[in-house]
């Protein structure tokens, strides 16, 4: 007879596979999405006067001002669209 205070062996292999498929998404899904997320920020971040930017929308133009939460966007002569700078999906070409 096996002891009282010994856990059968049978019960905890179950586990192993569960934590296995855990450490798979782990490094295949979530990992890479927050490096992408914090590469984002950081871009947004040192956004400047005159770097060219695409939206999500899909629309080019260039940074014209940038405040705390948004961004004045040139698009065509005289034609000037303020957004979110979450909006801002990359940077084109920055400009100093």
């Amino acid at each position: 007879m096996p002891a009282e205070g010994a856990v059968n062996p049978l019960v905890q292999l179950p586990i192993i596979p569960y934590a296995l498929i855990f450490l798979v998404f782990w490094f295949l899904v979530i990992k890479p999405q927050k490096d992408k997320q914090r590469q984002h920020e950081a871009t947004l971040k040192n956004l400047k006067k005159n770097d060219e930017v695409v939206t999500v929308a899909g629309i080019h133009g260039t940074v014209v001002l940038v405040k705390d939460k948004t961004v004045m966007v040139r698009v065509d002569d005289n034609v000037k669209i303020e957004f979110d700078k979450e909006v801002i999906t990359k940077v084109v070409s920055a400009k100093s």
